[in-house]
């Protein structure tokens, strides 16, 4: 018998519904998972077993009434702890948040999941402000990776992403402000989507401004698509969130449409200017046949802009400097070393430095947005690496601590605000998980999920 714990969220409210199993019972499979499993790989930061089997108690209670609160009701998830929970303390990976808050508030996503009857897993580990692509902190240590406990999971949402490839929550709510997302998904074989900015609202702002995006989390491409569903539409809070999306992005039983005959795609093996890992690049290159295989007219082209990584660091670095401009100096000297260093950089920066970076952000909008005229979609590699050593920020021969130098593919996507996944797509010899990012224009969010969701269904991963 399958143990619960590895079942898809589409999979537990199918036998929710048959009656052959209760949220009681995946809750308390989860929670097994979490004591067996985390202690190897540290993706949970806080575990409340008393308060996840209340609330699966109620949502079994529910089922056994007819009365659900949507199709995600019972379903386990676990939330990054940059995220507000009410009840719970958001500690940002950081030893300068006081836990005893008080925590009165969701954030938006939260909040949605929260009315639909989610059950609440537990918060999940993140670098300290979810500032660098790897996930250790000062607060909870090292978070590795399910595939190869040597090795990172990612991050920022490394926590997240470790849970749900372990099989401990099959819905993760992460955030991504330059690959936060699309990292740890690549790193850890799952699949992730950085939706349109506003497409998910978040509260509080992200001092790192309209670069951060909430995104799902999850095993499969239809599981995302119904945490899409429940956290996606306007919140009062948030003043730059988008409508509710037109039509859900979960189909209805038999309308998945897995043809892409038509579509025109893009592939671009490294942007124009990225290095990448031979068997990365040779596992996305058989990625982009499959597309055509499916229908779609594929030819390789580059979006035809340089790598912005000097322009995204003003912003990402005057965005860290702020996070921590209240703290205390002896609050300031415990922050991880290279945060500091960050934050003193950013600190330095000008408004005419912030605006000149704005402005190129500007154009590489304009860039792609000229660029999808032509093509419905842009294919490249997610990461041009597989997962490296656990425990430090970035790879040997990387020229750089700071976690931009490794990660040319996510970032000037977050600059554009566009749509843009991570879909597994092998492993290496090594058994190391690959990704495939899938980038559509601003607001085709539907689109990209479509096409992650006929790649699957041809190239299915477990």
């Amino acid at each position: 018998m399958t143990d619960p714990a590895d079942l898809s969220a589409a999979e537990l409210t199918d036998e929710y519904r048959a009656g052959t199993l209760s949220p009681v019972e995946a809750a308390r499979a989860v929670l097994a998972r979490i004591e067996r499993d985390d202690p190897k790989v540290n993706a949970f930061c806080l575990v409340d077993a008393d308060t996840t089997l209340e609330m699966a108690r109620a949502s079994a209670d529910r089922w056994r009434r007819g009365a659900i609160l949507g199709p995600l009701d019972g379903v386990p998830v676990s939330i990054k702890d940059v995220l507000l929970t009410r009840g719970w303390p958001t500690l940002r990976g950081s030893t300068t948040i006081d836990p005893s808050g008080p925590w009165t508030e969701d954030a938006p996503s939260v909040a949605r999941l929260r009315e639909r009857g989610a059950v609440f897993a537990g918060k999940t580990t993140t670098p300290e402000f979810a500032w660098k692509g790897v996930t250790d902190s000062p607060l909870t240590g090292v978070t590795r990776n399910p595939a190869d406990p040597s090795r990172t999971a990612g991050g920022s949402s490394g926590g997240a992403a470790a849970a749900v490839a372990a099989g401990m929550a099959p819905l993760a709510l992460g955030t991504d402000g330059g690959g936060s997302v699309r990292i740890p998904a690549s790193f850890t074989g799952t699949f992730t989507i950085k939706p349109t900015y506003g497409r998910i609202p978040h509260y509080p702002a992200s001092p790192f401004g309209t670069l951060a995006h909430v995104g799902p989390m999850t095993r499969t491409v239809g599981d995302a698509e119904l945490l899409l569903d429940a956290v996606c539409g306007p919140d009062a809070r948030d003043w730059s969130a988008l409508a509710p999306p037109d039509v859900p992005f979960r189909p209805a039983p038999g309308e998945r449409d897995a043809d892409l005959t038509g579509l025109r795609v893009a592939y671009s093996p490294a942007l124009g200017f990225a290095t990448v890992d031979p068997e990365v690049a040779a596992l996305v290159a058989a990625a982009a046949e499959t597309f055509a295989e499916l229908g779609a007219k594929v030819e390789e082209a580059d979006p035809g802009f340089g790598d912005p990584v000097e322009e995204f660091e003003v912003l990402w670095f005057a965005g860290a400097a702020k996070v921590v401009e209240h703290l205390t100096p002896e609050q300031f000297a415990a922050l991880d070393p290279n945060l500091r260093e960050g934050c003193e950089r950013g600190a330095r920066y000008s408004a005419l430095d912030y605006l000149t970076a704005t402005a190129r952000r500007m154009e590489l909008g304009r860039i792609m947005g000229l660029f999808h005229d032509r093509y419905d979609l842009l294919l490249t590699p997610t990461m041009p690496i597989p997962a490296f050593e656990a425990g430090v920020d970035a790879p040997a021969g990387s020229g750089s601590s700071h976690w931009t130098s490794w990660t040319p593919f996510t970032y000037p996507f977050n600059m554009t605000q566009q749509p843009a996944a991570s879909v597994p797509c092998g492993t290496t010899a090594a058994g190391l998980p690959v990704g495939l990012q899938v980038v559509g224009a601003r607001h085709a969010d539907a689109l990209v999920m479509r096409a992650c969701a006929a790649f699957e269904a041809a190239r299915p991963w477990s």
